[in-house]
């Protein structure tokens, strides 16, 4: 390990974040002044792109460092193979057992239980292999349930009406509260009595729905200032009018409750942003603010009525475009500064392996965003943000055991390449969209040049033969192993004990 290097990680997550919600990025109204200060005191990555929803697939590339055509986590619920290396082994590897706060939402391998009674296959709000709970707040949020219950209310109606009722409660009993609370009692534990070097992921559930702030932030935008979203296009691909056919997912018809849904998501931004500055300062108190890299990210993004959609769905920018802030205190050349390079959810991991000095494992798609933190730009770099997403789970009721004869299952995809001027949509069923978002950011405009369409079809198709599984195919079995496997290194080194 690099002595020079800090010693700990705090990964924080905040779900369901779209990356145009920071005020220090676009949006002009939303106030986030402790993300803000970050990014001051570190780099924001302005072009970040999650590389699937919803948030199993979206987390699964985060922590693996892979697309989702080589993890191939599909849905909630999709098993994530337990031969994947992640981000918690990795941390494993460089002696820092990775503490969990929240939850990840990754589906045990199911090859690896005893039992078809085995309780981790009843649920996909599972454990990424290699955390340790530190507090379980996967549904039914016990932990905070019992917290509420404590402090008087009344806790019949579960989790998710508690959700929905925050507006109804003070910040001190909300649920990104209840959270911080707890990790910085365990930061306190960290740093003056163990005083190990340490890796902790903080998986705050806000601004996820449901749309309800705390009762200190619920007032704090006002729904006629929120500006309306943009409309869906009058010509529309067949998937557009299925989604706008799906209660779960379809925007609010109605002009008010639209306004009042954006009004609070902006709120539950500002109420998780509060957290993030109580965590800045306690960090600073504990004396480990310059001894602690620093990264705030999302799994993926949030419609907020745009194209007449809510929540994360289909190929739009609004649900794959999400933060990243990086904040490394030895890097104080470039704290301040904005990088506007496409990077992605997949680039974490690799860049964290060069912070724990470890090799990067060989499975990962992305690339270290280190260069980019130390001032540089690497000689090569992607030109474009990739990303997928997959509706078969939706049909996997309804497919009555004919695979492989039935191919609703391996059609019910898409996936998108996005260059700086223009973005190419793939259907699994071979249809396409190409979008001219040079003119028109909003997605809304129609290339119409074959050439240009050719181009776009050509990159992605490029993007993807050249990310397939490469665990194997850059080995020679020759001499011992030559090639992309470094000399005198073992596959523990490089992958893990997946065992």
């Amino acid at each position: 390990m690099d002595v020079s290097a800090p010693a700990n990680v705090l990964l924080i997550t905040l779900d369901q974040f779209r990356g145009d919600a920071l005020s220090c990025a676009s949006h002009p109204l939303v106030k986030t002044p402790h993300l803000d200060a970050l990014a001051s005191a570190g780099v924001r990555f302005a072009r970040h792109y999650t590389q699937s929803t919803p948030c199993a697939p979206g987390r699964a590339g985060l922590y693996t460092g892979m697309y989702q055509m080589n993890h191939r986590v599909v849905a909630n619920g999709t098993p994530l193979d337990n031969r994947f290396d992640n981000v918690a082994r990795l941390a494993q590897r460089s002696g820092r057992q990775g503490a969990l706060f929240g939850y990840t939402d990754q589906s045990v391998d199911p090859r690896i239980t005893l039992t078809a009674d085995d309780p981790r296959l009843q649920t996909y709000e599972g454990l990424l292999p290699g955390f340790t709970w530190e507090l379980d707040l996967t549904g039914p949020h016990r932990p905070w349930v019992d917290f509420l219950k404590a402090n008087g209310y009344d806790v019949s109606a579960g989790h998710m009406h508690l959700l929905a009722t925050e507006h109804e409660r003070p910040v001190e009993h909300s649920v990104s509260r209840f959270m911080t609370d707890h990790l910085i009692d365990w930061l306190e534990n960290q740093t003056t009595t163990t005083q190990a070097p340490w890796f902790a992921h903080a998986s705050y559930l806000r601004p996820h729905p449901p749309y309800s702030a705390p009762r200190d932030f619920t007032s704090m935008y006002d729904p006629a200032e929120v500006g309306m979203p943009i409309a869906p296009s009058s010509e529309r691909h067949p998937f557009h009018d299925v989604l706008l056919g799906v209660r779960a997912v379809t925007a609010p018809s109605d002009e008010a409750e639209l306004r009042y849904m954006r009004s609070q998501y902006f709120a539950m931004i500002s109420a998780v942003d509060a957290e993030m500055g109580r965590l800045w300062d306690a960090l600073k108190r504990l004396g480990a603010w310059e001894n602690t890299v620093i990264i705030v990210t999302a799994d993926h993004g949030e419609q907020l009525g745009d194209h007449g959609l809510k929540d994360k769905v289909g190929w739009f920018e609004q649900s794959h475009h999400i933060p990243l802030l990086w904040r490394d205190p030895t890097q104080t050349a470039t704290h301040g500064t904005v990088v506007q390079h496409f990077t992605e959810s997949v680039d974490v991991l690799p860049t964290l392996a060069d912070v724990w000095s470890q090799p990067m494992p060989l499975q990962c798609d992305g690339h270290s965003l280190t260069p980019f933190l130390q001032g540089a730009t690497p000689h090569i770099w992607r030109e474009a943000a990739s990303w997928e997403f997959d509706w078969r789970s939706a049909l996997i009721p309804h497919v009555n055991n004919q695979w492989p004869w039935d191919d609703r299952l391996t059609t019910s995809h898409l996936a998108v390449h996005r260059t700086q001027d223009t973005a190419y949509v793939q259907f699994g069923d071979g249809s396409y969209l190409c979008f001219d978002i040079a003119i028109d950011p909003t997605w809304r405009t129609p290339v119409t040049d074959p050439k240009r369409i050719l181009d776009m079809a050509q990159r992605m198709l490029v993007w993807r033969s050249c990310h397939t599984n490469r665990t194997h195919s850059g080995l020679l079995i020759d001499n011992g192993g030559v090639g992309q496997w470094p000399s005198g290194v073992s596959w523990k080194d490089t992958q893990g004990d997946m065992t």
